[in-house]
């Protein structure tokens, strides 16, 4: 049975979909971009800080969920520029510190928003 998951803790959603559905062992997370969940305010500054905070947001996701970054087998990240690629990849690497999930990295024109990078996860419990 498909299960919604919500968190104050990460930012609302800026469309029709859910940060997160859970079925069976599975939990699909929409992707996270730089939005402070307290504040409700974007950021589009440093890619460093940008991808702190969508890691953040990720991390509260999969606490709702009873879950944590172990539990991802799979991440898609969406950046707008491939120079940023290493700094991107230095940050992510902090939450994957052993067995890291497969992944695809993508980049793309534009992320809503106007925010530089977009962090999706599936994990399994």
């Amino acid at each position: 049975m498909k299960k919604v998951i919500h968190t104050d803790n990460a930012p609302k959603a800026v469309g029709p979909y859910s940060q997160a559905v859970q079925m069976g062992d599975f939990l699909f997370c929409s992707g996270q971009i730089s939005i402070d969940p307290k504040t409700n305010e974007v950021f589009t500054g440093d890619i460093k800080i940008q991808t702190e905070m969508v890691m953040k947001n990720i991390d509260a996701v999969l606490t709702q969920a009873g879950l944590n970054f172990s539990n991802v087998i799979k991440t898609t990240i969406f950046i707008t520029n491939m120079n940023d690629f290493a700094t991107v990849n230095e940050i992510y690497a902090k939450s994957f510190k052993e067995a890291p999930p497969a992944r695809s990295t993508v980049a793309v024109a534009g992320l809503p928003k106007g925010v530089n990078v977009e962090i999706e996860v599936i994990a399994h419990r």
